[in-house]
């Protein structure tokens, strides 16, 4: 693979979107989840993070994803240092700031594509009309303008993670996180939810695609790499910026 330092000369004047500092995270029992992790995601990348199982990457999810409190060290979401808010500020710059995308798609069954999209948006403040007409733009981006009335079980896996990413970016958030996105789906179904996201963060979106499969991974602009609780690697692969 062929590497690059992180400070690209087209991100060295971004804006940083995610922030930590010597974060540990520590369970009951002496657990050590994260040991020390320092990691900086510039506005406009999308990179991998990427372990085995028990790598400490979904604890890393959390910690990113405003879920959950570091043990120790400093981390700031979009300028906005957690430390300082309360939980309930914490979840209204989570509604914001941070969009989510599950392996299990986590859709509401019965009701239509578009009512799924909208639904992410019910704490956003807008009207119920405003957030229909972002729904459906959501779904026209993600290429499921002709699917917005089909309800989850009319659709196949493959689009129902493209509706999940519909309502993750319908709010425009400073990050979307994707925990295993393509964990569900078949290969060919996987790769389209791959070029998927390459397309949004062509879009300028700021990306994070949680895995432990190195090929996609591989195909990915940036990789973080995490063993043991640690990061163990921070490397660009140029190779990848123009993928898949």
């Amino acid at each position: 693979m062929t590497t690059a330092t992180v400070n690209t000369a087209e991100h060295r004047h971004a804006r940083a979107v995610v922030e930590l500092a010597g974060v540990t995270k520590e369970y009951p029992g002496g657990v050590k989840a994260l040991r020390g992790v320092d990691l900086t995601v510039l506005e406009g990348e999308l990179l991998a993070i990427v372990g085995p199982s028990g790598s400490g990457k979904s604890t890393l999810l959390h910690i990113v994803g405003t879920l959950d409190r570091p043990s120790t060290g400093e981390v700031a979401i979009a300028g906005h240092d957690i430390a300082k808010l309360s939980d309930r500020a914490l979840s209204a710059l989570r509604s914001r700031h941070v969009g989510f995308v599950f392996q299990s798609f986590h859709l509401v069954p019965g009701i239509s594509a578009r009512a799924n999209v909208a639904e992410g948006l019910l704490y956003s403040g807008l009207s119920r009309a405003e957030r229909g007409r972002r729904a459906a733009r959501a779904l026209e981006r993600v290429g499921l303008g002709d699917r917005m009335e089909h309800r989850p079980h009319e659709l196949s896996g493959g689009q129902k993670q493209r509706v999940a990413i519909a309502r993750a970016v319908a709010g425009e958030p400073d990050l979307l996180l994707a925990d295993e996105p393509t964990g569900a789906l078949d290969s060919a179904s996987g790769h389209s939810v791959i070029e998927l996201l390459h397309e949004l963060n062509a879009d300028g979106a700021t990306i994070a695609v949680i895995t432990h499969d190195h090929e996609i991974a591989a195909s990915l602009p940036r990789q973080v790499r995490i063993r043991d609780g640690e990061i163990v690697a921070d490397v660009w692969n140029t190779a990848g910026v123009n993928a898949p």
